[in-house]
């Protein structure tokens, strides 16, 4: 079966964010593509480190420090577009997705799979993205947490129980039954003790002290703006399906505006993918390290398949 037979007629590609990151994360895509391995040439250079060392060598704690997981998973992800990219033209195949989407981080890859910014542009604003937020997390330490078993109402209705005035929020919608928390460390232990005592299966604390998605990160978000003001950005070649609404981008315009909160604001990714559905796609490919979008998107529709890069040939199996 050939590349194009696997994608099908109506696709989107699907970029992960934060948390994909592993030891090893695109070695194999530079051992099988050109295109792989001279885009990752090119963020050493830009970067001014050797970011792939880090990313298949680790060691893990560094990886996994924000300032460079975000580079690090913005990069795996444009490597594995222009590997998949590659592989078609190799078959004299076009790819052409109907729309795109990313989960929080990955929203840039999905700008760069739309032709809104070049892969150096995004590459610069995904790295600032990283410092930004670990400066802002520093001055405000907060807690993020994964929630599972208990539905949108009655969390929501936790979660302004526990805030009493302090930040706390739902940042990520992540399919039905599991939601992740976000906010300042004293009303997350609130939180988790209500949700507990509500029967919520499991309260999971997540290994960071940065409070994505909520106000705590205003000062990033300030500084981001900044540098988007400074940035043209093109209309989209394809949707972008937004991070906060799940709603279709189709201007420079709307994205701008998307960027604007995009660190502060939560993730809707059921949304995301309901929207995908409704307009017709079947199969959606996750480009990037792992699979961990796949789960979701099969809690959230059962009627979709999503192919991973291993799928597609382009990672050991």
């Amino acid at each position: 079966m050939s590349i194009m037979d696997r994608l099908g007629t109506s696709y989107a590609f699907v970029f992960p964010g934060q948390g994909s990151q592993s030891i090893g994360m695109g070695e194999s895509l530079v051992e099988h593509s050109k295109a792989a391995k001279e885009m990752l040439d090119s963020a050493n250079e830009t970067l001014g480190f050797d970011l792939g060392h880090l990313m298949f060598n680790g060691p893990e704690d560094e990886l996994a420090d924000t300032r460079n997981s975000q580079p690090a998973i913005y990069t795996c992800s444009a490597m594995a577009l222009a590997a998949l990219s590659e592989k078609a033209k190799k078959a004299d195949a076009y790819l052409a997705p109907n729309m795109v989407a990313g989960h929080s981080l990955g929203e840039f890859t999905a700008l760069l799979a739309a032709d809104v910014f070049d892969f150096t542009t995004g590459l610069k604003l995904v790295a600032a993205r990283g410092e930004y937020m670990a400066d802002a997390g520093a001055v405000r330490p907060g807690a993020m947490a994964a929630v599972l078993g208990l539905d949108d109402d009655k969390l929501a209705e936790l979660v302004n129980e526990a805030a009493r005035g302090d930040v706390l929020t739902m940042a990520n919608l992540n399919c039905p039954g599991q939601i992740v928390v976000s906010g300042e460390v004293a009303p997350m232990d609130r939180f988790e003790e209500l949700a507990k005592a509500a029967g919520a299966r499991r309260v999971a604390r997540l290994p960071i002290s940065i409070a994505s998605h909520s106000d705590l990160m205003a000062p990033a978000a300030e500084q981001l703006n900044a540098l988007f003001d400074e940035e043209t950005l093109y209309d989209p070649s394809m949707p972008v399906i937004a991070n906060s609404t799940g709603l279709p981008l189709t201007t420079a315009s709307e994205i701008r505006e998307e960027l604007r909160t995009h660190v502060i604001r939560g993730v809707n990714w059921t949304a995301t993918i309901q929207t995908m559905a409704s307009a017709g796609i079947t199969t959606l490919i996750e480009l990037g390290n792992g699979n961990v979008l796949a789960g979701l998107n099969k809690r959230i529709d059962k009627s979709l398949t999503t192919l991973s890069l291993k799928d597609l040939g382009l990672a050991e199996s």
